[in-house]
């Protein structure tokens, strides 16, 4: 198997959790990130690595012409319910089926990390966006920077064989972000970390929120769901807030850039 159905298998795995869970949790991060990329109504988008939707839906809202692909079957399914007449592809992020020059701003929200080579990925991403377009990345800061990191994934990632560690391990600095960019084709003209939480409403829908994941799903196939459950379960009570919610509080990094030349 390819990378990409491999990382399509484990994230669709449970999409209908991540869609109505996990995605919902994001919005306000997904916000910033067509906030910082500068998204305009009327303008094309293409999110690579776009999952059941969750940023497409608010960029459509915002008037954008949006287009998305990602590699789980069940979670493109998903999108293409939400965002009827949208072109939502299941493919490779490193062989985009999209034409040369085809939109206004292609962002990754925490996705060009799972490509099998990132620098291809975005090299893609360069290919299809416009002249003077925007390439936007918004990934985890830094591990000691993310509770999410730090109270629960370092436990479950442990339970993975010592060779799956590295797999989608965070970006943890924008000048890491900025030099795969520019290997990719693509100048960076902004950058910047900033602060935000993620929220469930209450313990259940942060444990089915977080074995929804990947790497948690890995983890389950290796060392049967009930333990990596456990794992995350015996760790959620030191995020909870007084209302019974679960809160982690992260920090993200961007990096947006200019394509420096327009492929055909």
């Amino acid at each position: 198997m390819s990378q990409a159905e491999i990382q399509g298998a484990l994230w669709g795995a449970k999409a209908q959790d991540w869609a109505e869970l996990q995605e919902p949790a994001w919005t306000p991060i997904f916000e910033r990130g067509l906030n910082l990329a500068g998204l305009r109504a009327g303008e094309s988008l293409l999110d690579i690595g776009c999952g059941a939707g969750g940023a497409l839906a608010l960029a459509r809202r915002r008037g954008a012409d949006v287009a998305g692909i990602d590699a789980s079957a069940n979670l493109v399914a998903i999108a293409r319910r939400r965002l009827p007449g949208a072109r939502i592809e299941i493919g490779d992020m490193e062989a985009l089926p999209f034409a040369a020059a085809s939109f206004d701003i292609v962002t990754g929200f925490n996705s060009f990390q799972f490509a099998a080579n990132p620098v291809v990925s975005l090299a893609q991403a360069a290919r299809v966006c416009r002249k003077g377009g925007t390439v936007f990345v918004l990934a985890w800061g830094k591990a000691e920077d993310c509770e999410l990191v730090t109270m629960i994934m370092r436990h479950v990632m442990v339970l993975l064989p010592p060779e799956r560690h590295a797999a989608g391990a965070p970006v943890a600095d924008c000048a890491s972000i900025a030099a795969a960019l520019r290997a990719g084709g693509i100048e960076p003209i902004a950058a910047g970390e900033f602060e935000a939480e993620l929220v469930y409403p209450d313990a259940d829908a942060a444990l089915r929120a977080l074995l929804s994941a990947g790497i948690a799903v890995r983890a389950a196939q290796i060392v049967n769901e009930e333990r990596v459950s456990n794992a995350i379960r015996a760790r959620l009570g030191a995020a909870a807030r007084y209302d019974g919610s679960i809160e982690f509080r992260n920090r993200f990094c961007w990096v947006k850039g200019k394509p420096t030349s327009v492929a055909s």
